[in-house]
Order: C-alpha cells, then sequence, then structure tokens
C-alpha cells in the first residue's frame, strides 16, 4: 500500500511538474495543438503510472500469499514428520524383549522416512513461493517499461505538437 500511495504522489507532481512547465516560460502563448498534446500526454502518464501502480500491488500481494501459503505447508510437514517419528517410537517402546532391536531399526527407518518426506515437502513450498516472487517481479518490470514507453511517447507527441 506504501508503495502504491508513494507512486501515486510522484505521478501527481510528475504532472504538475509538466503542467508547470510551460507556465514558466511565458516568451511565446502555446498553440491549441500543444496545449492539447500536453493535455492527452499528462493523462496517458498519469492512467500509465496508475495502471503500474495497481500491477505492482496485485504482485505484492500475489507474493504475500504465497509466502503464507508456502509457510503453511512446511508448518504442516513438519508436523506430520513429528506425528509419524512419534508414533514410530511409540511402537517401538511397546515392542517385547526380543523384538526391540528390530523395533527401534524399524522406527528409525520410519523417522528417516518422514524427515525425507518433510524436506522434500520444504523445498517443493519455497521452490513454489520462488516462482511467485520470479513472477511478480517480471509483472512489476512490464509494468515499469510499459509506463516509460507511455511516457516517451507522450512526450514525443508533445514535442511533434510543437513543430506543427
Amino acid at each position: 500500500m506504501n508503495k502504491l500511495l508513494a507512486t501515486l504522489i510522484a505521478g501527481f507532481f510528475a504532472s504538475s511538474a509538466m503542467a508547470q512547465a510551460p507556465a514558466a516560460a511565458p516568451a511565446a502563448p502555446a498553440a491549441p495543438a500543444v496545449v492539447k498534446a500536453e493535455a492527452k500526454a499528462d493523462k496517458a502518464v498519469a492512467a500509465a503510472v496508475k495502471s503500474e501502480a495497481k500491477v505492482d500491488a496485485k504482485a505484492d500481494a500475489k507474493v504475500e500469499k504465497a509466502v503464507a501459503k508456502s509457510a503453511d505447508k512446511k508448518a504442516e510437514a513438519k508436523a506430520d514428520a513429528a506425528e509419524t517419528k512419534a508414533k514410530a517410537v511409540a511402537k517401538a517402546g511397546k515392542a517385547d524383549a526380543e523384538d526391540k532391536t528390530k523395533a527401534v531399526a524399524k522406527a528409525e527407518k520410519t523417522s528417516a522416512k518422514a524427515d525425507e518426506k518433510e524436506g522434500k515437502a520444504v523445498v517443493k513450498a519455497d521452490a513454489k513461493a520462488d516462482v511467485v516472487k520470479i513472477n511478480a517481479a517480471a509483472d512489476k518490470a512490464v509494468a515499469k517499461t510499459e509506463t516509460t514507453a507511455v511516457k516517451a511517447e507522450a512526450k514525443a507527441d508533445v514535442k511533434a505538437a510543437t513543430t506543427k
């Protein structure tokens, strides 16, 4: 939300600075085509900045959601592994004296498998969160590029209008 607010404020100041630039040089009155081009450019830039802020906010929300989901999955995997280990140890503890060694070995094997399963779940959860982070960064970069293109296009349109 802070990024969105900062972007909107920056866009406002940029728009107001562009709007004040012709007023600073009253040497020649601006042609109607130039005024119209500047107004159109300001409107396009403001829309592009707003769109970029919206994309940034959505991307950040997706990342937060993915990180939270990843943390939940990791916690669930850890709890499942702990439960499996506890059951295996309890079962080994109930075994007869003759079967104790065999039961303890089986419990250790079960614990190792539970650790492996937990490790895989953690890696998968982290990988999914990383993919979402990468996609969000790409979305932000695309939005920034589009905004830059709109700004350049607007500047070119105003420049073309001054030469008419």
